[in-house]
């Protein structure tokens, strides 16, 4: 054989190659003090990585580590999943900086979406790497747009799960105050009976959200304290309507009332719960719905309106959610990890954690919560476990977070999807 034939051979034999899709796998092998796996902490337990899986766990000498594999040595540090962030607003920041009545009314979806590309970054550098979006705020499907460009690998951020604009009943919401000849542009699409409520979930289902928020109580004026806004039968149709469409509901509640009438509807999350019952927490138990409890937003609301965090001075507000936070806990419903983040600053998840440590909830939960529970809640089924066979979402914190929740503020390594994105 002529060496001209042989060099075209080796070059058609690279291209069918590269063709067929065959590539060299990233090999990682992840060495910390301790990993914390979801459920529960492990001493000297090494985490081996290829491409974007997680294909070995455990003791070191337990493991065969392929050769060529990177080894990351994490002294010191607990590994553990990527935390999913069950509540936040993308399209949001801190109110103390901007009002939320100005953000709708004045900054552009443009504007508003390059915030979102350095929110989501943000976030993913604070460990972050899924995140629950719970509606643009007035910005449209900015939300989707931002999901699609993290995909598309154009920004990086954590895998999003957006709800579009959310859905709330005519008239109970705003921004509010303006006489009636003034063309408001509203933070969430308003409708009224049956018929609008179904077009409404099939239209922002086919936009592109993955899930569909509803407002099951409201403020219907401005300054008012929030009532019920939907009839019953609204919200079932929408739940139905969701679930033929192979997706689901969350409902912002605050109110008995408003929360009682989403979970006989058949929601999956009642987000804030500010006013809940032991009666209505008994009911989210028994039919399965979990509680997002969205602490660290009053708290930093209340801190923006000058509280200054001592119990002399707590507001009702605060003295309201940590009851009712307590009565869900003791009632045993499941609690989603979420604190609203936009409310307060983007890469600052961790609020939420250390408040929910504060009112009652014990660490090692708050962990689960965090990266085991809401992957169960949001039907992720790869995610929120150091697991063989699951996503390679990984981050390590200086120092052992169940003994310090604090150390969650630390986060020094990232990975999402096999990809490190600090280190």
């Amino acid at each position: 054989m002529t060496s001209k034939r042989i060099i075209k051979n080796k070059v058609f034999a690279l291209v069918i190659f590269l063709l067929i899709g065959i590539n060299i796998q990233a090999q990682y092998l992840l060495k910390p003090q301790f990993v914390f796996d979801g459920e529960n902490l492990h001493d000297s337990w090494v985490v081996l990585v290829e491409d974007n899986l997680i294909t070995a766990v455990g003791s070191v000498n337990k493991i065969q580590t392929p050769e060529g594999t990177k080894t990351i040595m994490l002294e010191g540090k607990t590994l553990m999943p990527g935390i999913i962030e069950g509540h936040s607003h993308i399209l949001l920041h801190p109110y103390n900086e901007t009002d939320w009545n100005d953000q709708v009314l004045k900054e552009s979806h443009e504007e508003r979406a390059i915030r979102a590309a350095v929110h989501v970054q943000n976030s993913l550098m604070a460990g972050v790497t899924t995140m629950r979006d719970l509606g643009s705020e007035g910005a449209g499907y900015a939300d989707v747009a931002v999901k699609q460009s993290i995909e598309k690998g154009i920004i990086s951020g954590p895998r999003l799960l957006v709800a579009g604009p959310a859905i709330v009943a005519t008239g109970a919401y705003g921004p509010k105050g303006f006489h009636e000849g003034v063309d408001v542009p509203l933070g969430a699409e308003m409708v009224s009976g049956e018929s609008e409520c179904i077009a409404a979930v099939r239209r922002q289902f086919g936009n592109g959200a993955d899930f569909i928020k509803v407002y099951a109580d409201y403020r219907w004026q401005a300054g008012a304290s929030s009532q019920t806004t939907f009839m019953l039968d609204e919200l079932v149709i929408m739940v139905k309507t969701a679930k033929t469409a192979g997706t689901y509901v969350v409902a912002h509640a605050s109110t008995p009332e408003g929360m009682r009438n989403a979970t006989l509807a058949g929601v999956e999350t009642i987000e804030h719960g500010d006013g809940g019952t032991a009666e209505v927490f008994a009911l989210m138990k028994e039919k399965g719905v979990a509680l997002c409890p969205t602490i660290a937003a009053g708290d930093a609301i209340s801190r923006y309106r000058g509280w200054d965090g001592s119990d002399a001075t707590m507001p009702v507000r605060i003295k309201q959610k940590k009851e009712s936070f307590q009565l869900a806990l003791k009632s045993g419903v499941k609690i989603a990890f979420g604190g609203d983040v936009g409310v307060f600053t983007h890469g600052e998840n961790y609020r939420e954690m250390e408040l929910m440590v504060e009112y009652g909830m014990d660490t090692k939960s708050v962990l689960k919560s965090a990266t085991s529970g809401n992957a169960s809640i949001f039907h992720l089924n790869q995610l929120g476990h150091i697991k063989a066979g699951f996503l390679a979402d990984i981050i390590a914190v200086e120092g052992n977070p169940l003994e310090d929740i604090k150390n969650m503020r630390q986060v020094d390594f990232v990975m999402k999807n096999g990809i490190t994105y600090k280190e």
